[in-house]
């Protein structure tokens, strides 16, 4: 199933000879409106970027169902390309749902160093290797079937005596710990 949505953003004529990497390149260079140091694409929501009748197609995908920032993604993006004169308009496809597997190392980093603790894998990327196997992933709840959470590294100290404080932080895609060691508080970005 392919749940998409379109919001369109014309811009100028497309040049004839612009290619798709130029176009990724571009958009690599739009940055998270919540977390400016990591840039979209690092982040997994910028999905695909491909020609279409009026141009270019950017494909976004959300965190989370209702994150109240895809739509400063999208303006970002349109605002990007009209910046550049390329004619285009920006899809959300819903499906497949965004996973933190999709967030890439260098973002893992980059989180780390901003002082937000990167997220664990998920379940399905621990099972079947990967960002690209944890997209065909179905989750399966099974009752009574407990896994061990693993221990959040402290982004300030790199410390596993931490604990949840709330299970939302600055955003509701992050929790938010403390380290018992340093005594900071940090955001945990959640694994979905």
């Amino acid at each position: 199933m392919n749940t998409a949505t379109t919001t369109a953003h014309s811009t100028q004529a497309a040049p004839a000879t612009l290619a798709l990497d130029q176009v990724w390149a571009l958009l690599d260079q739009v940055a998270d409106p919540e977390i400016p140091v990591v840039s979209l694409r690092e982040l997994g929501i910028l999905r695909d970027v491909r020609l279409g009748e009026a141009g270019v197609e950017v494909v976004i995908t959300p965190t989370y169902s209702g994150c109240p920032a895809m739509s400063q993604m999208a303006d970002d993006v349109a605002a990007k390309l009209a910046e550049h004169g390329i004619a285009g308009k920006v899809v959300t496809q819903l499906a497949p749902a965004w996973t933190t597997d999709w967030i890439t190392p260098a973002a893992r980093d980059k989180l780390r160093a901003y002082g937000i603790a990167p997220p664990h894998a998920t379940h399905a990327a621990q099972c079947g290797g990967g960002a690209q196997n944890a997209r065909a992933q179905v989750l399966q709840f099974l009752p009574g079937a407990a896994r061990a959470t693993p221990a959040v590294a402290c982004p300030q100290c790199g410390s596993t005596h931490t604990v949840e404080s709330s299970r939302f932080g600055s955003t509701a895609c992050k929790a938010l710990y403390k380290c018992l060691s340093c005594q900071e508080p940090f955001d945990y970005f959640k694994p979905y």
